[in-house]
Protein backbone atom coordinates (compact mmCIF):
# COMPACT_ATOMS: atom_id res chain seq x y z
CA UNK A 1 0.00 0.00 0.00
CA UNK A 2 1.12 3.61 -0.96
CA UNK A 3 1.74 5.98 1.77
CA UNK A 4 -0.62 8.83 1.02
CA UNK A 5 1.26 11.40 3.01
CA UNK A 6 3.61 12.30 5.90
CA UNK A 7 0.91 14.79 7.16
CA UNK A 8 -1.18 13.50 10.11
CA UNK A 9 -4.77 12.88 8.68
CA UNK A 10 -7.88 11.44 9.86
CA UNK A 11 -10.62 9.52 7.44
CA UNK A 12 -14.16 10.51 8.82
CA UNK A 13 -16.81 8.24 7.48
CA UNK A 14 -20.96 8.63 7.88
CA UNK A 15 -21.76 4.53 7.77
CA UNK A 16 -19.90 1.66 8.59
CA UNK A 17 -21.09 0.16 5.18
CA UNK A 18 -18.49 2.66 3.75
CA UNK A 19 -15.64 1.83 4.73
CA UNK A 20 -15.81 -1.33 2.95
CA UNK A 21 -14.47 1.38 -0.68
CA UNK A 22 -11.12 1.55 1.95
CA UNK A 23 -10.16 -2.06 1.64
CA UNK A 24 -6.70 -1.74 0.23
CA UNK A 25 -6.23 2.21 0.71
CA UNK A 26 -4.86 4.37 3.63
CA UNK A 27 -7.52 5.46 6.20
CA UNK A 28 -5.21 7.37 8.59
CA UNK A 29 -1.82 8.89 9.84
CA UNK A 30 -2.10 9.72 13.49
CA UNK A 31 0.41 12.75 15.53
CA UNK A 32 3.41 11.60 17.18
CA UNK A 33 3.35 10.19 20.25
CA UNK A 34 6.10 10.61 22.75
CA UNK A 35 7.07 7.67 24.31
CA UNK A 36 8.45 8.89 27.77
CA UNK A 37 9.88 6.77 30.73
CA UNK A 38 6.95 7.30 33.02
CA UNK A 39 5.05 5.66 30.53
CA UNK A 40 7.33 2.66 30.08
CA UNK A 41 7.60 2.33 34.03
CA UNK A 42 3.57 2.38 34.11
CA UNK A 43 3.26 -0.30 31.94
CA UNK A 44 6.10 -2.83 33.73
CA UNK A 45 3.95 -2.06 36.99
CA UNK A 46 0.76 -3.40 34.99
CA UNK A 47 1.78 -5.79 33.05
CA UNK A 48 4.94 -7.01 35.91
CA UNK A 49 7.97 -6.87 33.20
CA UNK A 50 10.39 -5.84 35.01
CA UNK A 51 13.24 -6.60 32.91
CA UNK A 52 16.24 -4.06 32.88
CA UNK A 53 15.93 -3.20 29.50
CA UNK A 54 12.62 -1.08 30.12
CA UNK A 55 13.92 -0.01 33.48
CA UNK A 56 17.36 0.46 34.15
CA UNK A 57 18.76 3.79 32.42
CA UNK A 58 22.12 3.19 33.78
CA UNK A 59 22.34 -0.18 33.10
CA UNK A 60 21.11 0.36 29.43
CA UNK A 61 23.70 2.89 28.96
CA UNK A 62 26.08 0.33 29.63
CA UNK A 63 25.00 -2.94 28.29
CA UNK A 64 22.27 -2.46 26.26
CA UNK A 65 23.33 -2.05 22.31
CA UNK A 66 20.27 0.80 22.20
CA UNK A 67 22.19 2.89 25.23
CA UNK A 68 19.02 3.66 26.01
CA UNK A 69 16.11 2.22 27.73
CA UNK A 70 13.13 0.76 25.31
CA UNK A 71 9.67 0.13 25.59
CA UNK A 72 7.84 -3.12 26.07
CA UNK A 73 6.67 -4.03 22.72
CA UNK A 74 3.34 -5.44 24.05
CA UNK A 75 3.22 -1.18 25.01
CA UNK A 76 3.39 -0.35 21.78
CA UNK A 77 1.16 -2.59 20.61
CA UNK A 78 -1.34 -1.73 23.20
CA UNK A 79 -1.76 1.84 21.63
CA UNK A 80 -3.37 0.26 18.29
CA UNK A 81 -6.49 1.03 19.31
CA UNK A 82 -5.86 4.20 20.26
CA UNK A 83 -3.93 4.50 16.87
CA UNK A 84 -7.34 3.37 15.10
CA UNK A 85 -9.47 5.45 17.00
CA UNK A 86 -7.11 8.62 15.51
CA UNK A 87 -6.88 7.38 12.05
CA UNK A 88 -10.67 7.27 11.26
CA UNK A 89 -13.77 7.62 12.84
CA UNK A 90 -17.63 6.42 11.82
CA UNK A 91 -20.56 8.11 12.71
CA UNK A 92 -23.31 5.39 12.81
CA UNK A 93 -20.92 2.92 15.17
CA UNK A 94 -22.50 2.08 18.70
CA UNK A 95 -19.78 0.02 19.65
CA UNK A 96 -16.38 -1.41 18.42
CA UNK A 97 -14.93 -4.66 20.20
CA UNK A 98 -11.29 -5.75 19.70
CA UNK A 99 -11.48 -8.81 17.89
CA UNK A 100 -7.49 -9.95 17.93
CA UNK A 101 -4.25 -10.10 15.95
CA UNK A 102 -3.27 -12.02 13.04
CA UNK A 103 0.21 -11.04 12.24
CA UNK A 104 2.85 -9.00 14.65
CA UNK A 105 5.94 -7.91 14.26
CA UNK A 106 8.67 -5.82 16.03
CA UNK A 107 11.09 -4.85 13.78
CA UNK A 108 12.85 -1.88 15.70
CA UNK A 109 13.13 -0.84 19.28
CA UNK A 110 11.16 2.08 20.27
CA UNK A 111 13.63 3.77 22.65
CA UNK A 112 12.60 5.98 25.95
CA UNK A 113 12.15 9.68 24.68
CA UNK A 114 10.95 8.25 20.74
CA UNK A 115 8.61 9.29 18.92
CA UNK A 116 6.11 7.29 16.95
CA UNK A 117 3.00 7.60 15.09
CA UNK A 118 0.42 5.07 13.47
CA UNK A 119 -0.34 4.73 9.97
CA UNK A 120 -3.53 2.53 9.20
CA UNK A 121 -4.46 0.64 6.43
CA UNK A 122 -7.35 -1.06 5.40
CA UNK A 123 -6.99 -5.21 4.31
CA UNK A 124 -10.38 -6.65 5.05
CA UNK A 125 -13.65 -5.84 5.19
CA UNK A 126 -16.43 -8.25 5.88
CA UNK A 127 -20.36 -7.79 6.71
CA UNK A 128 -21.73 -9.54 9.89
CA UNK A 129 -25.35 -9.44 11.55
CA UNK A 130 -25.70 -5.65 12.21
CA UNK A 131 -22.32 -4.72 11.18
CA UNK A 132 -18.95 -5.57 9.87
CA UNK A 133 -15.46 -7.36 10.86
CA UNK A 134 -12.41 -5.86 9.17
CA UNK A 135 -8.73 -6.05 9.37
CA UNK A 136 -6.09 -2.86 9.54
CA UNK A 137 -2.47 -3.21 9.12
CA UNK A 138 -0.79 -0.33 11.50
CA UNK A 139 2.31 0.19 10.75
CA UNK A 140 3.87 2.18 14.30
CA UNK A 141 6.48 4.49 12.45
CA UNK A 142 9.18 5.83 14.30
CA UNK A 143 10.53 9.61 14.02
CA UNK A 144 13.99 9.52 12.21
CA UNK A 145 14.24 5.78 11.91
CA UNK A 146 14.06 3.83 8.65
CA UNK A 147 12.75 0.49 9.96
CA UNK A 148 8.83 1.09 12.09
CA UNK A 149 8.73 0.16 15.63
CA UNK A 150 5.82 -2.80 14.60
CA UNK A 151 3.76 -3.76 12.18
CA UNK A 152 0.63 -5.23 13.27
CA UNK A 153 -2.94 -6.83 11.51
CA UNK A 154 -5.36 -5.38 13.75
CA UNK A 155 -9.10 -7.17 13.80
CA UNK A 156 -12.23 -5.38 14.43
CA UNK A 157 -15.98 -5.80 14.61
CA UNK A 158 -18.14 -2.99 14.70
CA UNK A 159 -21.63 -2.85 15.23
CA UNK A 160 -23.97 0.17 13.72
CA UNK A 161 -26.31 2.42 15.42
CA UNK A 162 -29.70 0.81 14.58
CA UNK A 163 -31.83 2.94 12.16
CA UNK A 164 -34.61 4.33 13.32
Amino acid sequence: MEKLTDIAYSTKLTHLSDLKEYVGKELGLTEWIEMKQERINTFADATQDFQWIHLDEDKSAAFSPYKKTVAHGFLVLSLASKISYDAFSIENVAMGVNYGLDKVRFPNATKSGAFLRGRVSLLAYDEIPGGAKYKMRITFELKGEEKPACVAEFLAMAYATPEK
